[in-house]
C-alpha cells in the first residue's frame, strides 16, 4: 500500500483537485492524505482570532466569504447536480460547525474544532469528485484513528490499531481518503499536529499500515540544495538520507514537516518529495540509503533566540549543565545549539513562550544574557566520509560574516552557525558560491 499526500496548493483549486486525481494509481491500494486547501486554514485561524477577541460580527463576514468560495468550488468542481448537492451539503455542516463556536464563551476547544474543518471539507468535496468519476473510494475520518496522547505526542500504538480496523472493512477497495493534520487528543477532544501537520499524518498512517512508500505532493520540485527565495539556480537533490532530510527539515527547509521522517526511518519505509505541478520531476527520495561523499543542502531556521549563562561558579562543577537543562525541560522547551566554555555556556531555543519564567530561573546560575532575531544556518551532507576540507570549505565561504556560534560534531551530518538574521541571506549566498558552485566548477 502506498501513502500520497498532497498539499494545501496542490488541491487549492478545482482544477488541482482534478490535476490531482490524474496523478492516483489504479493497479495498487492507496490512502491519500489531504491538507486543507490553500489560503483556507489562514482564513480559519483569523476566524478563531476575531472571536477570541469577541469581535463575533467579524468572524462572520469572514466566515461568510469562505463559505461563499466554497461555493464557487462546488459549482466548478462537479457536473452533475446530485455531486453538486452533496457538495453543498458538506459546506453546509461544516460552517454549521464553525457557527456553532459563535454561541458559546471562545475556548481551545473551540478554536481546534474550527481549525478541523478545513481537512473535512477538502477531503469530503474530494472523495464526491472520485464518486462522480466512478472512482470506487472510501473515506477514512482521520477522527476515528489518529490520537495524541496527554505530552501531545503521537499515539502510534492507537493509531495503528484503530487504522487497521478501518481498512479492514473494506478488502475490496483500492482507494481510502483521509485527512491530515487533525486527530483527537487524550481527553478525545478535537486536536490538531500543529502547522505542516499533514506531513506527519502521512508518515504515522504509513509506519501504521506499512506502506511500500510514502509520497509527499507539493509545489516544488523535490528538496533543493538551498532557499530558491534568496539563492538563484538552486537545484533538487535526487537522494538524501532518513539523518541529513531530518536535519534540513528541522533546520528550516520548509518542504517538509520536522517530525515527519521519524516514523517513516522507524519502519524503513522510503519517502518522495514530488512536484503536482510537475509530476514527472524526478523529485527527493528520502530513505536509508547512505549517499555520501559530498555537502548535500542548507537551511535557515529563523526566530532564534541566543541565551548566555555567565558565572565563575562554572568552573569545574560538577552538574553545572545538568541543572541548567533541568530548567529547560521544566518549561518544555527544547535547545538548538549549545556551546561551552569554563565560564560560560551559551544555547539557542526557537520557542519565547516560557522565555521570562525561564530566564528568572538561569538566574540564580549567573549573570543571564538575551540576544534575539538570530537565524540558525545548518549545512548539512556526510561530513565523516567527505572528502578532505569539507568543513574548511564551508567554513571559509562564510568569512566574510560574524559568526556567533558554530556547532560542529554533536551530529556527522551537520555544521551549524549562529547569524544574526540581517545576515541570513549572505551567508545563505556565501555558502552557495563557496561550497555548491566551487564544487561544480571543480568537480571535487
Amino acid at each position: 500500500m502506498k501513502i500520497m499526500k498532497f498539499g494545501g496548493t496542490s488541491v487549492g483549486s478545482a482544477e488541482r483537485m482534478g490535476a490531482v486525481s490524474q496523478l492516483l494509481p489504479t493497479q495498487e491500494p492507496v490512502i491519500v492524505v489531504l491538507s486543507a486547501m490553500s489560503g483556507t486554514t489562514n482564513s480559519l485561524v483569523q476566524i478563531g482570532q476575531q472571536l477570541a477577541q469577541g469581535d463575533v460580527a467579524q468572524a462572520e463576514s469572514l466566515t461568510s466569504n469562505l463559505e461563499q468560495h466554497y461555493h464557487k468550488v462546488v459549482a466548478e468542481l462537479y457536473k452533475q447536480e446530485a455531486s453538486v448537492q452533496k457538495g453543498k451539503q458538506v459546506i453546509e455542516t461544516s460552517f454549521s460547525e464553525i457557527r456553532e463556536q459563535f454561541a458559546s464563551s471562545f475556548t481551545a476547544v473551540s478554536e481546534k474544532i474550527i481549525l478541523a474543518q478545513g481537512e473535512l471539507l477538502s477531503t469530503q468535496l474530494f472523495q464526491i469528485f472520485q464518486e462522480e468519476k466512478g472512482t470506487p473510494s472510501v473515506l477514512l475520518p482521520a477522527l476515528e484513528f489518529m490520537r495524541i496522547t496527554e505530552d501531545e505526542e503521537p499515539d502510534q500504538a492507537y493509531i495503528r490499531e484503530n487504522i487497521q480496523q478501518q481498512l479492514a472493512k473494506y478488502p475490496n477497495t483500492q482507494l481510502f481518503i483521509t485527512q491530515g493534520y487533525i486527530c483527537r487528543n487524550a481527553r478525545n477532544q478535537v486536536d490538531n499536529l500543529k502547522r505542516g501537520g499533514s506531513d506527519y499524518s502521512a508518515s504515522l498512517i504509513g509506519a501504521a499500515v506499512k506502506a511500500s512508500e510514502i509520497q509527499i505532493w507539493t509545489d516544488i520540485d523535490g528538496m533543493h540544495n538551498n532557499d530558491p527565495r534568496v539563492v538563484k539556480n538552486t537545484y533538487p537533490i535526487a537522494e538524501l538520507s532518513f539523518d541529513e532530510a531530518a536535519e534540513l527539515a528541522y533546520f528550516g527547509a520548509k518542504i517538509l514537516h520536522p517530525s515527519s521522517i521519524l516514523p517513516a526511518q522507524q519502519h524503513n519505509i522510503p519517502v518522495r518529495l514530488l512536484n503536482t505541478m510537475q509530476p514527472e520531476a524526478q523529485g527527493t527520495t528520502i530513505s536509508s540509503k547512505k549517499s555520501g561523499n559530498q555537502i548535500k543542502a542548507v537551511a535557515a531556521k529563523d526566530g532564534i533566540i541566543a541565551i548566555k549563562i555567565k558565572s565563575s561558579r562554572m568552573l569545574l562543577a560538577y552538574g553545572f549543565l545538568r541543572s541548567v537543562f533541568e530548567v529547560f525541560e521544566r518549561f518544555r522547551t527544547p535547545i538548538d545549539m549549545i556551546t561551552t566554555s569554563e565560564v560560560a555556556v551559551s544555547l539557542t531555543i526557537d520557542n519565547a513562550t516560557y522565555l521570562p519564567e525561564i530566564t528568572e530561573a538561569l538566574q540564580r546560575f549567573g549573570q543571564v544574557e538575551i540576544d534575539t532575531e538570530l537565524t540558525i544556518v545548518c549545512v548539512v551532507g556526510d561530513f565523516m566520509e567527505d572528502k578532505p576540507r569539507a568543513a574548511l570549505r564551508v567554513v571559509q565561504s562564510l568569512r566574510e560574516i560574524p559568526l556567533r556560534m558554530i556547532s560542529y560534531g554533536g551530529s556527522k551530518n551537520n555544521i551549524s552557525f549562529l547569524v544574526n538574521t540581517t545576515h541570513k541571506e549572505a551567508a545563505l549566498i556565501a555558502i552557495n558560491e563557496g561550497v555548491f558552485l566551487e564544487r561544480e566548477g571543480t568537480n571535487a
